[in-house]
C-alpha cells in the first residue's frame, strides 16, 4: 500500500515550531500544565508508575467520555491516541478495496489519503460558501447509492468553520438509512462555538454512526495526544483489536489528565475558555478583513479558531503561502491543500498581541503584491 503526500500536515510538521508567528493552527492558545491540576492531583501524577494501562483507555477516563454522549456506556468508548488515530482507525478497520465512500470537502485531508490508499471508490462532494458552508442537498442525493458504505463528514467544519444546518444534518442521516451505509463524523471542533451553543453530535441519530472526537481543539490540549471514537458496542469491538496494531494505548499521565479535563466541574470551564478567545479573536480578524478594502470575502466561522477567506489576488495559494513563510516568517494554510484555491484558512486561536502582529506581517506581504 503506497499513501499519498498529505501536504497540510507535512508543510506544518516542517515549519509550525520554527516560524515566528503560526497561525497554521486550528484550535485555540494551548493551556498550561499547571492550570489543569490542583496541588492534590500534582501529587498524584507525581507519584504515578508509568507502566501500560488498559489500551482502550481506563475505564475511568471511558466513564467520562460517556457521559457527553447520551445512552452509551463504557463499552461504546474506544480511546485513542488523538482523534487523527481515531479516524485511522475507523477507515483501517472497516474499508475494502472497491468499496464506495462519500467525502465531505472541504476537509482535513486525512480520510481523503486513506480512502484512496485503501482502495476505495471516493466520492466527493463540496460545501458551499453561497449556502452559508452548506452542501447542495440534490449533490449529495446524486452521489448516494446502494453500494454507499460511508459518508464521511466532519460537523462543525474543518477548514471553514461552518455548522451544518439541520436540513443538511436530516438529509444526510436519511440518505444513509437508505443506503444502509455509515456515517462516519468528526465532531473535534464541537464545543468551540462562537455563539456559545453546543453543536448536536450525529450520535445517536442513526444505528451506524461512528463519532471521533478529542481534546486538541476546543479543549486547547492538544498535548495531550487524547482521542476517542463512539460507536455502537460490536463496532468498537470489531476496532479495538486495530489498536492494537498502531498505539497500543494512551500514555498513562495523558489517560489520568483527561480525567481531570472531562470531569464535569472542569469541562464546561475549559470549553467557556475556549469560546470566549474564539469570540474575542474572531472580531479581531474580522476586522482586519474588512480593512482590506474587499480582498477578502469571509463567511464568519460558526465554530472553531479557523477562518476560511476567499481572497481577491493574483496568486495561487500556496505561492502566496510560501511567500508569507520565507519573507514574512508567518505560515497559514493554503486553500489549496483542500482542493480549493484563492482560499486561505486562518488559525485565530493564539494570544491576542501574538495575533495582531502576524496579521501586521500578512498585511505588508499583500501590499507588496498589490504594488
Amino acid at each position: 500500500m503506497k499513501i499519498e503526500h498529505f501536504k497540510m500536515e507535512r508543510m506544518q510538521s516542517e515549519w509550525e515550531n520554527v516560524v515566528t508567528y503560526n497561525l497554521s493552527e486550528s484550535g485555540v492558545h494551548p493551556i498550561a500544565f499547571k492550570e489543569l491540576v490542583n496541588q492534590d492531583e500534582l501529587e498524584d501524577i507525581l507519584n504515578t508508575k508509568l507502566g501500560y494501562i488498559q489500551t482502550n483507555g481506563t475505564p475511568e477516563l471511558r466513564e467520562e467520555v460517556s457521559k457527553i454522549y447520551p445512552g452509551t456506556n463504557i463499552d461504546n468508548i474506544l480511546i485513542t491516541s488523538g482523534s487523527a488515530e481515531a479516524n485511522f482507525l475507523l477507515m483501517w478497520s472497516n474499508i475494502e478495496p472497491g468499496d464506495e465512500v462519500i467525502l465531505m470537502l472541504p476537509n482535513y485531508m486525512q480520510i481523503w489519503g486513506l480512502t484512496r490508499a485503501f482502495g476505495a471508490n471516493l466520492k466527493t462532494f463540496f460545501l458551499r460558501e453561497n449556502l452559508d458552508w452548506n452542501p447542495d442537498p440534490d449533490e449529495l442525493k446524486s452521489l448516494v447509492t446502494k453500494k454507499t458504505k460511508i459518508i464521511a463528514i466532519t460537523n462543525p467544519n474543518n477548514p471553514t468553520g461552518g455548522q451544518l444546518s439541520e436540513e443538511a444534518r436530516q438529509t444526510i442521516i436519511e440518505l444513509a438509512e437508505k443506503a444502509d451505509a455509515w456515517i462516519f463524523a468528526d465532531e473535534v471542533y464541537q464545543g468551540a462555538e462562537l455563539d456559545g451553543n453546543t453543536t448536536p453530535s450525529f450520535w445517536g441519530t442513526y444505528k451506524k454512526v461512528a463519532v471521533t472526537c478529542g481534546l486538541s481543539k476546543a479543549y486547547g490540549l492538544p498535548g495531550l495526544r487524547m482521542g476517542w471514537i463512539v460507536a455502537p458496542e460490536e463496532f468498537i469491538q470489531k476496532t479495538w483489536p486495530y489498536h492494537d496494531y498502531t498505539t497500543i494505548s494512551l500514555s498513562k499521565v495523558s489517560d489520568r489528565l483527561s480525567r481531570i479535563v472531562l470531569s464535569p466541574e472542569n469541562r464546561m470551564k475549559i470549553l467557556e475558555r475556549t469560546r470566549k478567545i474564539v469570540r474575542t479573536n474572531f472580531a479581531i480578524i474580522e476586522s482586519w478583513f474588512k480593512k482590506q478594502e474587499g480582498l477578502f470575502h469571509c463567511v464568519p466561522p460558526k465554530a472553531g479558531a479557523i477562518a476560511y477567506p476567499r481572497y481577491n489576488l493574483n496568486i495561487n495559494s500556496t505561492d502566496l503561502i510560501k511567500k508569507l513563510l520565507h519573507e514574512k516568517n508567518v505560515l497559514l494554510i493554503p486553500g489549496d491543500h483542500f482542493e480549493m484555491d484563492h482560499y486561505i484558512r486562518f488559525g485565530f486561536g493564539e494570544e491576542k498581541e501574538y495575533l495582531l502582529k502576524a496579521l501586521d506581517l500578512v498585511e505588508e506581504a499583500i501590499k507588496e503584491i498589490i504594488s
